[in-house]
């Protein structure tokens, strides 16, 4: 189903670890990248961290149901494109309607059939990258960009870099003052692109990147946080891993099969499967599925 080298990633959301089970290895048949959730709220903690090519959703789940993790989905600029199918037994048409009108390109009734799955996620894959925005396709890091003119003075920013800024309090006057006045200084100055300005008197360790000129009085920026915490450090310190245990676990979360993971690692898949038994026995769980829900919750919380 790949139309490059880069394999697809699919988020599938749903309360049973038998059904996450059973359409996991459907789409790792099918060389796509899976991601699992076991509710709503995590499904959008996961979107927004790893923004998924697609979604298959149950729509049935407690807490938040399938129909209200959709409009959430569809309701954040970063996520509305993301196709989103709906996986269900409820086959009413006013269940189908809901699925729909809740932002849902298609809905399949369960029992899935597989290559019916697999048929219509073909479908609205290719739809999705036909009339993907330039917006859209701007990489995870684009999405923290601002302009500023030359006086170092806010134009432009995407809704998360507002969010880094009022973490680090930059949304209060006096440092807001003292930022546009770093800025003007820098730019003064001429920076090359990708040179750094790290931003001073902050909670949040952040710095600016330079992009480029886009205007005699308009610069575009990419605002970073230097703190960097990999997955593998996390799950090395919360669930008490040893290195190579934490490296497979990172990529069991990422949807990646024994046999891959071991050509990443340089290992036989048979070692990555031993240090496998030792994560499930760590963390308490039976399954793939339940460590890749573990992994992603871990990597998912605030530092």
């Amino acid at each position: 189903m790949t139309h490059s080298d880069q394999q697809d990633i699919v988020l599938v959301v749903d309360d049973s670890p038998d059904s996450l089970s059973l359409i996991s290895d459907v789409l790792e048949e099918a060389n796509i990248s899976v991601l699992v959730a076991l509710e709503g709220r995590q499904a959008l903690t996961i979107a927004q961290r790893l923004r998924p090519d697609m979604i298959l959703l149950d729509a049935v789940m407690p807490k938040m149901d399938g129909f209200e993790t959709c409009r959430q989905l569809k309701a954040d600029p970063a996520l509305a494109d993301i196709p989103v199918i709906f996986m269900t037994g409820l086959s009413e048409t006013e269940n189908i309607v809901q699925g729909l009108e809740a932002g849902g390109v298609d809905y399949l009734t369960k029992p899935i059939k597989p290559n019916e799955l697999l048929a219509r996620m073909k479908v609205h894959l290719s739809n999705a990258r036909l009339t993907a925005s330039a917006q859209t396709a701007l990489d995870s890091t684009g999405q923290y960009l601002l302009t500023v003119n030359q006086n170092g003075q806010l134009l432009w920013a995407t809704p998360q870099v507002r969010e880094l800024m009022n973490q680090s309090d930059l949304s209060s006057p006096e440092l807001h003052q003292s930022l546009g006045q770093e800025l003007k200084y820098w730019l003064q100055h001429n920076p090359q692109a990708q040179q750094k300005l790290k931003l001073e008197k902050l909670d949040l360790p952040l710095s600016v990147v330079f992009i480029e000129k886009r205007a005699p009085q308009e610069f575009l920026l990419k605002l970073v946080t230097d703190v960097v915490v990999s997955d593998q450090e996390l799950f090395q310190t919360k669930l008490s891993l040893t290195v190579r245990e934490a490296e497979v676990l990172h990529w069991i979360a990422s949807g990646k099969t024994n046999r891959e993971i071991g050509e990443i690692l340089s290992i036989s898949p048979r070692t990555v499967n031993k240090h496998l038994e030792q994560v499930f026995q760590k963390i308490g769980v039976e399954n793939r599925t339940a460590a890749a829900s573990v992994a992603l919750k871990i990597a998912n919380e605030p530092l």
